[in-house]
């Protein structure tokens, strides 16, 4: 037995990470179970660490010895199997620390903008220097920005990370990078250059517009050492130009690039900034990358207009090559759809009213250079599938891609099946997944770009199946900490893309978008099973909750209102603005919110009190474990009195019955067969079309298939007319929309088409479908095979490592096939109820279809 795909606080090979014990972790291959385990490190070809034999079937370790600044630590394991036979050392894996002491930040803040102007759109900033370096050796360089920073040595890119240092609350929060550019130094004299750019910092950013959210400057923070010792830093010896080519650049609306200006003159000095670096922190995460390629085609609409498609809906930028002369110009103006007559269109995530510069460009304006002209973006990144282009050149000859930039994660996830149009539907679930995950969840990549707490939420299981985002959830979840209100409230966006207002603390009480300060941290949890990530977050899911607990004794002014008794009339939550179920097809969302939303509210703060009682009890604080435990009991019976008649739901929405069965707040078996029958009878009366919103369709199928309707939870999957899924599919959508009726059936377009919330249901495909489940080394496979889906395939590369689940319908026989990694526990469970071992590698069942 070998232990493979070793990683470091659920990095492979992290450099520059500041957690202090971090956690090892690997999974096995050969062999069927993990009897013990050994873990040897070294530091400069010196054993610091050696474990001995552990006697544990965990997958999973805390590094022990105690770390300093800059070291770097390789680890391998080696492990014994069922046996007692021990199998050979895993190959080498290894985590560098990053600066861990403030004495460790030597450079100084520098910015290159000498003078405060009032434009809003700047130029660039290029600064240089130069240093010497008596020796070769290992080097690393430490850097960050007030804003978007690429740095070259010696005219070499380094790194691959793209809109670095990223996003988030960097007056509290900047991340810096560290890179190993030992190979970028040579002996004697060298040269740095770097270009400085906008970025989030003060970038036009959301739906609102603002700008400037953490300052007016860019600035640069540099400190590169050899061999540990330090050659070059960020200091006034440092000069800077605003000459460049990129004369404007802006996340939001675009570059504007004059390729006449590669030739920069006119440096100055920099100036000396005292921003301090108790702000500056290793993020622990995974880097943003370029992905994916797109050439693009040029087509002509009806209009006459000159338009590329790419073909697919991403979040990125673009390059191209072509051929120009002096002064000739380009524009490309980037949109997500064409309009009801096959125009192009940028219409559909504008508020132009709303927004502080008119609306949202999504634009690059390029001056060509005689000859051939490349240019790639640099400091942008939008939504798009089209590009509008206005020019006089001959593009005969021209060459255009699109890139997708976003976190580097590996796609863990994959499903395929008989019926091409639901393969369609995953591919766009995990486009939105891709275009929605640059460094923090967010919510599309065009209008608002905004890290909705709800949205992630809703999401999480089946982001966590579709791909390796554990990293940048966790890290968000930081943000989430850092932008707690006092009272508990949690914001709403985090990190902030707009300028908080009243409103918006207020609307950051609401439940189901708060309540993810308990949901997200709990699901990592449950798929990984190591209970830091619940440790992280526990004092800020106490605080959420004791926000509700105060939102639930606070009652109506109403007279009337606060007239009724009840024993658990301080368990139901009755008064405030929540979004409510948000999106909900015939009904205006905007007169919800404003609506206390009562059933909705006390719902979550039941549901999220029986969650905190479990994680209490993980953690073993008992006695939280016991308090929470008795006010979710409560609050169940407070929602049961302001939601049901004698037990029974009186409603004609899918939602009150989705979301009472999923939260479990029904008593006994009769009560919930009751509201699954009436579920049930309101899809079929519905013509199987759905009709709930953003906070309960992720559970529609999977309480529909638990309660045995699983035809209906198919033909719901099915279905192909609004609002369903496969609508969008079958109008050529290549991601999910943010409203069922993103393009109507006139061709009307509205609002974001790059929303990942409704490709929830995909959670469903894997768990509830091919029906794997996992919670730490326990693995259940669970589906429920269907003939309107004759065949599905669904496999998983989980924490424990590949889960793979499939059936097919062969006459009269299904053949349900699975394999089970190793040194894990696998049950099957045939859709009548009988339960069989499986064992690790393949598995083959058959059984009668009924």
């Amino acid at each position: 037995m070998k232990a493979v795909r070793l990683k470091t606080e659920h990095l492979t090979n992290p450099l520059g990470i500041d957690v202090l014990e971090p956690a090892l972790t690997w999974n096995c291959e050969g062999g069927t179970r993990q009897r013990a385990y050994e873990i040897r490190a070294e530091k400069g070809g010196v054993e610091v660490w050696n474990t001995g034999r552990i006697e544990s079937s965990k997958m999973h370790a805390k590094y022990a010895p105690v770390l300093k600044s800059r070291e770097r630590i390789t680890w391998q394991v080696r492990l014994w199997d069922e046996k007692d036979q021990v199998g050979e050392w895993s190959e080498l894996a290894s985590f560098e620390m990053g600066l861990l002491k403030r004495e460790d930040f030597v450079a100084t803040w520098i910015n290159p903008e000498l003078e405060t102007d009032s434009k809003l759109h700047k130029p660039a900033s290029y600064l240089r220097t130069s240093f010497t370096s008596e020796k070769c050796g290992q080097a690393r360089l430490y850097v960050t920005a007030h804003g978007l920073y690429e740095v070259w040595l010696n005219h070499v890119r380094v790194g691959d990370f793209v809109l670095a240092p990223g996003t988030s609350t960097y007056d509290q929060n900047l991340a810096y990078q560290t890179y190993d550019v030992s190979a970028h130094i040579k002996p004697g004299e060298n040269q740095v250059e770097v270009i400085l750019g906008d970025g989030w910092y003060r970038s036009c950013s959301g739906v609102d517009g603002d700008r400037n959210l953490y300052g007016e400057d860019i600035a640069l923070y540099f400190q590169l050492e050899v061999e540990g010792k330090t050659v070059c830093l960020s200091d006034e010896s440092w000069c800077a130009s605003s000459g460049g080519p990129l004369r404007e650049n802006d996340m939001q609306q675009g570059e504007v690039f004059d390729a006449r200006l590669a030739e920069i003159a006119d440096f100055h000095p920099v100036k000396k900034e005292d921003f301090g670096v108790s702000n500056l922190v290793c993020s622990n995460s995974l880097r943003i990358k370029e992905k994916e390629r797109f050439p693009g085609k040029i087509i002509t609409t009806p209009k006459g207009e000159t338009v590329i498609d790419y073909g697919q809906n991403l979040a990125g930028y673009v390059e191209f090559r072509l051929e120009g002369k002096d002064g000739e110009k380009l524009v490309l103006t980037h949109g997500e759809s064409l309009d009801e007559n096959g125009n192009f269109t940028t219409e559909n995530f504008q508020d132009r009213k709303r927004h502080k510069e008119g609306g949202i460009r999504q634009e690059v304006v390029y001056t060509c250079k005689d000859g051939e002209n490349h240019y790639k973006s640099r400091f942008t990144i939008w939504g798009f599938r089209y590009a509008l282009v206005e020019t006089a050149l001959d593009l005969s000859t021209a060459e255009f891609t699109a890139i997708a930039v976003y976190s580097d994660m590996e796609q863990t996830g994959s499903f395929t099946c008989s019926d091409e149009r639901v393969n369609q539907l995953v591919q766009n679930s995990l486009w939105s997944l891709k275009s929605n995950f640059c460094d923090v969840p967010t919510d599309c990549p065009t209008r608002e770009r905004a890290a909705w707490t709800g949205d992630m939420g809703v999401f999480v299981d089946t982001g966590l199946y579709f791909m390796d985002c554990y990293p940048v959830i966790r890290r968000w979840l930081g943000e989430c900490r850092l932008n707690q209100y006092e009272d508990g409230k949690l914001a709403n966006i985090v990190p902030r893309n707009n300028v908080p207002s009243y409103f918006s603390k207020i609307l950051a009480g609401s439940v189901g978008w708060g309540d993810a300060a308990i949901i997200v941290p709990y699901a990592l949890y449950k798929r990984d099973g190591d209970p830091e990530i619940l440790r992280e977050n526990y004092e800020m899911m106490k605080k959420w909750y004791a926000f509700l607990e105060g939102r639930a004794k606070q009652k109506p002014l109403n007279p009337l209102k606060r007239l009724r008794k009840s024993p658990y009339r301080n368990y139901t939550i009755e008064t405030g603005i929540d979004y409510g179920e948000w999106c909900e097809p015939d009904v205006e969302s905007t007169m919800a919110m404003r609506t206390p939303q009562g059933k909705v509210a006390s719902a979550y703060f039941a549901y999220s009190g029986k969650l905190l009682a479990e994680i209490a009890q993980v953690l073993g604080e008992e006695e939280d474990s016991i308090y929470y435990q008795e006010i979710a009991k409560k609050a169940t019976k407070g929602y049961r009195e302001i939601a049901t008649v004698d037990g029974k739901i009186e409603s004609d929405r899918q939602a009150e019955y989705v979301r009472a069965l999923a939260f479990d707040l029904l008593e006994g078996e009769e009560e919930k067969e009751q509201a699954a029958v009436a579920l049930n009878q309101l899809v079929i009366n519905n013509n199987y079309h759905l009709n709930t919103g953003f906070l309960s369709t992720p559970s529609l199928c999977p309480v529909l298939s638990k309660y045995g309707y699983t035809e209906t939870a198919f033909r719901l999957l099915l279905q192909d007319t609004m609002p369903s899924w496969l609508y969008a599919v079958q109008r050529g959508a290549t991601t999910i929309w943010e409203n069922w009726d993103g393009i109507n059936e006139k061709g009307e377009v509205k609002n974001s088409l790059n929303h990942y919330s409704y490709g929830a249901v995909c959670g469903w495909l894997f768990g509830g479908v091919c029906g794997i489940s996992v919670e730490g080394q326990q693995i259940t496979i669970k589906p429920t095979p269907n003939r309107l889906l004759p065949e599905a395939k669904a496999s998983y590369q989980s924490p424990v490592g590949e889960i793979v689940s499939g059936y097919r319908y062969a006459g009269e026989r299904i053949i349900i096939e699975i394999h089970i990694p190793a040194n894990t526990v696998g049950t099957l469970v045939l859709p009548n109820g009988d339960e069989r071992e499986l064992v690790v590698g393949a598995n083959t069942v058959e059984m009668d279809h009924e």
